[in-house]
Formats: structure tokens, C-alpha cells, sequence
């Protein structure tokens, strides 16, 4: 004959389940919070990167209207 699980035995095993969820969510949680601190930092980066590119287009752009207006005092 089957033995039921007394009410212990039950709310231990949903105990351990809750614990099982827990820790795994933790586990989870641990890499996703990783994952944002990398892509913060790459974020950061590319900014930095776009600024960077963002002043060295204005640069060209200076460059251009220097020759531009070069150009135009020669012609007159």
C-alpha cells in the first residue's frame, strides 16, 4: 500500500523547491547584472568613440570651409 506524505514531508518538499527556485533566480540574476556592467562599459566606449568622431568630423568640416573660402578669395 502507498504511503501519503505527511504534511511535514510536503511542506519540506516545497520548502527545498522554493530554495531550488531561489538559488537558480540568484544564479540568474548574478549573470544578468554581469551582462550589464559589460554592456555598460561597451556602451561607454562607444560613445567615447562617437564624440571622438563627431569632433574629428567638425574638424574636416572646418578644413573644407578654410579651403572653400580659399578658393573664393582667389577667384575674387
Amino acid at each position: 500500500m502507498d504511503k501519503q506524505p505527511t504534511m511535514i514531508e510536503r511542506l519540506s518538499q516545497k520548502v527545498e523547491e522554493i530554495l531550488e527556485n531561489y538559488n537558480r533566480l540568484k544564479s540568474e540574476n548574478e549573470v544578468l547584472r554581469q551582462e550589464i556592467v559589460t554592456l555598460k562599459a561597451q556602451k561607454e566606449l562607444k560613445d567615447k568613440e562617437i564624440e571622438r568622431l563627431a569632433e574629428e568630423n567638425s574638424m574636416k568640416d572646418m578644413e573644407i570651409e578654410e579651403v572653400v573660402n580659399k578658393i573664393e578669395s582667389m577667384l575674387g
